[in-house]
Formats: C-alpha cells, structure tokens, sequence
C-alpha cells in the first residue's frame, strides 16, 4: 500500500517540489555560465525562465492551497487527538493518517472496503 497522506499537505508538498526544481533550474542555468563561459548565457536564460515559470506555479498552488484550507471542516482526529482538516467526504488525518470521512454511508469500514467501494463507483 502507499503512503498516503491529507489532501492539503499534498498540494503543498506539489508545491515545494515545485519550488525546488524552478530554484535547481535557476542555480544551474546560471552555472552554465560559469562552465561554458559567454556560450552559457544562452543556458542561463532558458534555466531562468523555466526556473521562473516554476516559481510561479509553486505560487500558485501554495494560494490555492491556502484558500483551500480556510474553507476545509475542522475535526478532531479519533485516533491521535488532534485537530485537523478535512476536504471532501474522506481524507486523512494530517497528523496521523487515519481515514476520515462524513460519509455515514462509509464510515466503519476498513480501508481495504473502502478502497473496493471507491472503484466501484
């Protein structure tokens, strides 16, 4: 099975992965000046733009998922606690990763029914 986690530190995890690459793009698109000299520039300002490019939408899924979270059900976990958010009618716990759900039509079941239940629709 794979690790899974909330819906919201996913989106978040997008975009730092995001911001990571568009920051590795930058720093070697300006070391392609340095390793090939003026020829470099040319690597330097793809690197840059698409670093750019990347930077931008990492913004982007940071704000959306910020406004995602003001919206999200606050619940406190059955299992750890503590309180975290919700999106949809099942998610994970942010902290640690029991299902949740609203759904009274899901709730009480093993993640391998529920799991079984989702394909089937």
């Amino acid at each position: 099975m794979k690790f899974k986690t909330a819906k919201i530190n996913a989106f978040r995890t997008w975009g730092l992965l995001l911001t990571m690459l568009g920051m590795g793009l930058m720093v070697l698109g300006t070391a392609g000046i340095v390793f090939w000299g003026s020829t470099g520039k040319v690597f330097a300002g793809i690197g840059l733009v698409i670093g750019l490019i990347s930077m931008m939408a990492s913004l982007a899924i940071y704000f959306w998922a910020g406004m995602l979270s003001t919206s999200a059900v606050q619940l406190e976990c059955p299992e750890c606690h503590k309180l975290t958010k919700m999106l949809g009618k099942t998610d994970r716990c942010m902290f640690c990763h029991t299902i949740l759900t609203m759904d009274p039509a899901a709730a009480n079941i093993t993640a391998e029914q529920l799991k079984s239940q989702q394909l089937n629709h």
